[in-house]
């Protein structure tokens, strides 16, 4: 039987976690296949591959951006996280989420509500609507939340540990390519003030998350629903590519950031979507030839930034 380990557990305890259970042991804490984490990862493995392989994430990775698209993927991510939200309130004292409750530390609206503002003018609520793929997305949330509240759980861990696993990277990325303000002017998606350590509270909820007792059908369908999310999301990048179509080639400058000597700073391996791409390619020579190809070309750009993180929890689930 496999397992995937941890840092920072205490030395030889065990605790019960709903489905399977969690063994402590030399300071790592065992996870079984049982695992409400290791079940999502598995089972959301190949939606994760397809959506690595549309066209939204292969510019990504190309290094392409039109800055009125980044503007449509923070308004998708407004009325998302709205909805979502909402039906966290909702079920906050839920005991198939209420373990997940921390709206201090993740909640993204009012970050996006500044974010829009910054990029729309003081009248952006007049400005935005939701797209089609939005509101199915939207649609979704509610209904769930009304009722079956356990699957939010698929929803709110797919969304807030993709932000927190691929955030600050892809903040440092935007923030180049759109000339933004370093004061953080329409990047507030990215910042979470309340979180000092994204390792340590990611594992954190991952055991809280592990602790939910749920049983093994419930587990199942919070698996399928992670599904589902992806499949959301992957509309709405479909949608969003079309949008482009119709653009002027506006593709901004975001070139990777370097010191004096012409040296590249910063941490490649911590973009979600690179660490992803090479632990499903393996091998240390994916990632030298994805080095080279990073570093011919001067202007390298990203599209988007504001939606990739919809996709870096399952990249978290495969590196963690």
């Amino acid at each position: 039987m496999s397992t995937t380990k941890t840092e920072d557990a205490a030395d030889g305890k065990s605790t019960a976690n709903g489905g399977g259970v969690v063994c402590q042991e030399g300071g790592v804490t065992i996870l079984r296949p049982t695992d409400l984490s290791e079940m999502l990862a598995a089972g959301t493995k190949e939606v994760h591959e397809k959506a690595e392989n549309t066209e939204f994430v292969k510019d990504f990775l190309r290094g392409r951006i039109r800055k009125e698209l980044f503007k449509l993927g923070h308004v998708a991510l407004y009325f998302t996280y709205s909805a979502m939200e909402e039906e966290i309130e909702r079920n906050k004292e839920h005991p198939h989420f209420a373990p997940l409750y921390f709206p201090h530390e993740l909640h993204r609206r009012d970050a996006l509500a500044r974010d829009l503002q910054y990029f729309f003018g003081e009248d952006w609520e007049n400005q935005i609507s939701m797209s089609p793929a939005t509101q199915r997305y939207v649609e979704r949330i509610h209904q769930i939340g009304r009722d079956e509240p356990a699957l939010l759980v698929a929803h709110a861990y797919t969304r807030y540990m993709g932000d927190l696993s691929g955030g600050q990277v892809l903040r440092k990325v935007a923030q180049r390519a759109m000339k933004l303000p370093p004061t953080g002017e329409g990047l507030n998606f990215y910042e979470f003030d309340g979180i000092h350590s994204a390792k340590a509270f990611k594992q954190l909820y991952r055991s809280r998350m592990n602790e939910l007792e749920l049983d093994t059908n419930i587990k199942q369908n919070v698996v399928e629903e992670a599904v589902l999310a992806f499949q959301f999301n992957m509309e709405i990048f479909g949608e969003l590519e079309e949008v482009g179509k119709t653009l002027e080639d506006d593709v901004l400058d975001a070139a990777p950031a370097h010191d004096a000597h012409g040296e590249m700073q910063g941490d490649l391996s911590k973009c979600p979507y690179y660490a992803a791409k090479m632990a499903a390619s393996g091998g240390s020579s994916c990632i030298c030839q994805m080095a080279k190809t990073m570093l011919r070309n001067p202007s390298g750009q990203v599209i988007l930034a504001a939606w990739i993180a919809a996709l870096a929890g399952l990249a978290a689930w495969y590196l963690m």
